[in-house]
């Protein structure tokens, strides 16, 4: 069952417990507040990445920072950190793995939520967005699991889809979100949201920007160090995409996930 987007009384205050009817079944489930499966969620790619840089700086650091140029580096690249070497590799797959179910579900969160606040002629935004998230988060999966290295073609593929499909969301996601809840009305938790989306996704356009740069110049003119800022520009748009899809624990920040075995994942907010 696709994770729902209601609305009841909270009955505790505790962040993970067995309630005694769920959403809609009156029988037991398990709830989890939001905001901790939100940050759950965020550490592993977060503590993942690092987790590849800093092993790849203090084990192989003449592989990973080596180009064709053969000039002093000090930073690997993305593809490098995560993708060439173990444990990184491994690492960065369980990482990613592990939290993809559950931006799956807040996929089609954010769309049952959208849908709500669009007008009938403007729900097909809802649904472009939900795709766009999908189309992203799939592609995420796709590069780590096939890197440079074992499968360069459909590594490729993946990662010119991720992103396309992360700047479009980014996009579609702040459009959204201007012609449905700026006004008046919006709670703080809110209006934090929707500012840091228009922040990260500065950073995020301006850190492709610069990488695209540095990789046309160190390829032109092989000087000392551009590799390395062109990585130090793919680490920005890393923690900067990461950062966006994290303001979604200010968007649902009342919400809980209700889990039980017969009716599958539920999402609710407190009244």
């Amino acid at each position: 069952m696709l994770p729902q987007y209601e609305r009841l009384v909270d009955p505790g205050g505790s962040d993970t417990t067995i309630v005694s009817g769920s959403p809609g079944t009156g029988r037991s489930a398990v709830r989890l507040r939001f905001g901790k499966l939100a940050v759950i969620t965020v550490m592993f790619p977060v503590v993942g990445f690092l987790f590849c840089v800093v092993w790849s700086l203090l084990y192989n650091f003449e592989q990973a920072n080596a180009t064709h140029c053969l000039v002093y580096n000090f930073l690997p690249s993305l593809s490098a950190a995560i993708g060439n070497y173990q444990p990184q590799r491994f690492v960065w797959q369980f990482s990613v793995l592990v939290h993809a179910p559950p931006r799956y579900a807040i996929a089609f969160l954010y769309k049952n939520f959208h849908v709500g606040l669009l007008r009938k002629r403007s729900k097909g935004l809802a649904k472009l967005a939900c795709l766009l998230n999908i189309t992203e988060l799939s592609s995420l999966v796709g590069l780590t699991m096939w890197t440079s290295i074992s499968n360069y073609e459909i590594h490729k593929f993946c990662f010119s889809a991720f992103i396309i499909s992360s700047l479009l969301y980014m996009v579609l996601l702040i459009v959204i979100n201007r012609v449905t809840r700026e006004g008046d009305l919006l709670t703080a938790s809110e209006r934090k949201s929707i500012r840091y989306k228009k922040r990260l996704f500065v950073a995020n356009f301006c850190s492709i920007a610069c990488a695209v740069y540095f990789f046309v110049r160190h390829n032109t003119y092989c000087e000392p160090g551009v590799y390395s800022l062109f990585a130090l520009s793919e680490y920005v748009f890393v923690y900067s995409n990461i950062g966006f899809h994290m303001t979604a624990y200010w968007d649902f920040i009342s919400a809980n996930l209700y889990f039980d075995w017969r009716n599958g994942i539920h999402f609710s907010t407190m009244v």
